[in-house]
């Protein structure tokens, strides 16, 4: 199976990371086998150049132009650099000082080889480590591989619907990803999300009717108020005027009927807030050939994906 690289962060505080940072030695070895490390950036000077601590205060420099792909072609805007204060940036050793002085490295080489990985050797279907890196509207962005990034619409992020990525992700999360389609020419890998949160049937599996618990409001219409039970299932209570959008109540489960997708829902009592649970993933690993949210003999129209090599 094809390794690919990972997201930002995922090697840091590794003991073969923190070796091969430690010493020019062990900077060397890692220049003379192209192997990817990662540090973490102090700075970012007038001139957009990259300090980047190696640990034990030992310090390099990644210039602007090797700060991210892009930069030096004027397509990518130097937000991308200024954004990785802070945090940690995976890099190639480009060459060391013999005086002492500080390591050169290169973040953009890093990424060109991780996109160009995932370019050739990625397939529609394949699962994929992801780390959430920025949210906005109409989707979540996140890093595939040294800084290398995609986005996941806010309509394939889960099968409950949501009015902002926020609601499902948070900056910095670890999650994982389909990858949906490859354009080699536009060098563009589109993902999806839902697929990986389960079908009706599994994620109504561990409810029955009778059964009390919590939900969160995701839709109010004067007909009754949506309530998910899961990422990727949700109930119809009946309208009440107290209720808001986001907000968590506990509900009784009325009725469930498969055959429809149906699952009927009485709001019991308004519940504190609380932190998101983990993201309950069914799949994080493999390849997907097809997935169908609705079970078999299901009268409605529910979403499917082909996932076409």
């Amino acid at each position: 199976m094809t390794r690919f690289f990972l997201p930002e962060g995922h090697r840091l505080h590794t003991p073969e990371n923190r070796a091969a940072c430690s010493s020019p030695e062990g900077l060397r070895r890692a220049m003379e086998t192209k192997t990817v490390l990662e540090g973490t950036a102090l700075l970012c000077d007038a001139e957009h150049n990259l300090t980047v601590s190696l640990g034990n205060g030992r310090l390099a420099t990644i210039p602007r132009t090797e700060a991210a792909l892009g930069i030096a072609e004027g397509t990518t805007r130097d937000i991308a650099i200024l954004s990785r204060v802070g945090r940690p940036v995976s890099f190639l050793v480009d060459s060391i000082p013999e005086a002492g002085g500080r390591p050169i490295l290169s973040r953009r080489r890093a990424q060109r080889m991780a996109l160009d990985l995932l370019l050739t050797q990625a397939r529609p279907g394949m699962v994929l480590p992801a780390v959430v890196t920025h949210l906005e509207p109409f989707g979540a962005f996140v890093d595939l591989g040294c800084g290398v990034t995609s986005m996941i619409g806010i309509e394939n992020i889960s099968v409950s619907r949501i009015s902002h990525p926020g609601q499902r992700f948070t900056i910095g999360q670890s999650i994982y990803a389909v990858v949906l389609d490859i354009d080699p020419q536009r060098e563009r890998i589109y993902l999806t999300h839902k697929e990986l949160l389960g079908t009706w049937a599994e994620n109504v599996r561990p409810f029955h009717p009778g059964m009390t618990v919590p939900g969160i409001v995701r839709g109010i219409k004067e007909y009754g108020a949506f309530i998910e039970l899961t990422p990727n299932l949700s109930g119809l209570a009946e309208a009440r005027t107290d209720l808001t959008e986001g907000e968590r109540v506990s509900v009784f489960l009325k009725s469930i009927a498969p055959d429809r997708m149906k699952i009927k829902l009485l709001v019991i009592d308004h519940l504190p807030p609380e932190p998101p649970a983990p993201l309950p993933y069914f799949i994080t690993e493999g390849r997907m050939a097809y997935w169908r949210y609705a079970p078999a003999g299901c009268t409605r129209v529910a979403a499917e994906t082909v996932f076409l090599d």
